[in-house]
């Protein structure tokens, strides 16, 4: 029975994994384009791994410390005007939503600012190996504070004594977290290439996957600020919920669609009259 209740926990966590992992895929997929051509698919692979990695230690750690990244250790108490308790959580995920939404705008800006397609790929093969991996590692750490505090409620078990009643105390069953972590970190490792692969083909989907990004940072502001209670002028910053996130996608790929195939129709129409 408990071996069962363990099996329906790592498939919710798999299933979390999966819906929050959405987001992160799709900005390795975007930041390995940074990478000189030959390294982009070895970038992506070495990125996830090193991520994945990554993500058990922070989770050991967290389950350690977790009091360090909980408890507020900031205020701010500018009344009538901006108010908050900061702890070590709610800044590295405020830090986070701004670090993509800068990336996300100086990459529209960039590709508006490009005279050739070709000049913007060359342009953008510059970066070091080493550095992208290391963006992607950060900014999937970023990504993954959320994903693991939800495993961490979830992945919990009450401690028995020794007559096989509860203590009242409650302890985390790691093999199942780092197992989801693993898991999770393997398919996105056969699913990014067929990412990129796809965002090649289709180069006007870039420009939908950076204003994705964008909303993404967003949301991630948001959620910072709520983390932190954050009031502006009194009132209290709300987090934008998922299903507001999805439908906001949903809204941007709908028109992205229409209007491909609006321009389609306008194409062809010209090329009669022509």
């Amino acid at each position: 029975m408990e071996l069962l209740q363990h099996l329906l926990t790592l498939l919710m966590l798999l299933l979390l994994q999966a819906v929050l992992g959405f987001d992160n895929l799709l900005y390795i997929s975007l930041e390995s384009k940074r990478a000189p051509a030959n390294k982009q698919a070895y970038v992506r692979k070495m990125g996830i791994a090193v991520a994945v990695l990554a993500r058990i230690v922070l989770l050991f750690l967290l389950t350690s410390v977790i009091g360090m990244f909980v408890n507020p250790f900031l205020d701010l108490t500018w009344s009538g005007i901006i108010e908050g308790s900061f702890n070590l959580e709610s800044i590295i995920v405020l830090l986070g939503g701004i670090f993509i939404i800068y990336t996300a705008i100086k990459e529209i800006f960039h590709m508006i600012g490009s005279n050739e397609l070709a000049s913007a790929e060359d342009n953008q093969s510059g970066k070091s190996t080493g550095m992208v991996i290391f963006t992607i590692v950060l900014v999937n750490l970023v990504f993954s504070f959320d994903s693991i505090l939800s495993a961490m409620a979830l992945a919990q078990q009450p401690v028995l004594d020794d007559t096989g009643n509860p203590t009242g105390e409650t302890e985390y069953v790691m093999w199942i977290m780092a197992t989801a972590i693993i898991i999770s970190g393997v398919l996105m490792i056969l699913l990014a290439d067929k990412v990129s692969e796809f965002l090649e083909k289709n180069r006007l989907y870039e420009i939908l996957g950076l204003f994705i990004l964008l909303i993404v940072g967003v949301m991630l502001i948001s959620e910072g600020a709520h983390k932190a209670h954050l009031k502006l002028f009194g009132n209290p910053v709300m987090p934008m919920t998922k299903t507001t996130f999805y439908f906001i996608i949903a809204i941007l790929v709908a028109i992205d669609i229409v209007q491909g195939r609006f321009q389609k129709k306008l194409f062809a129409k010209r090329s009669k009259a022509g």
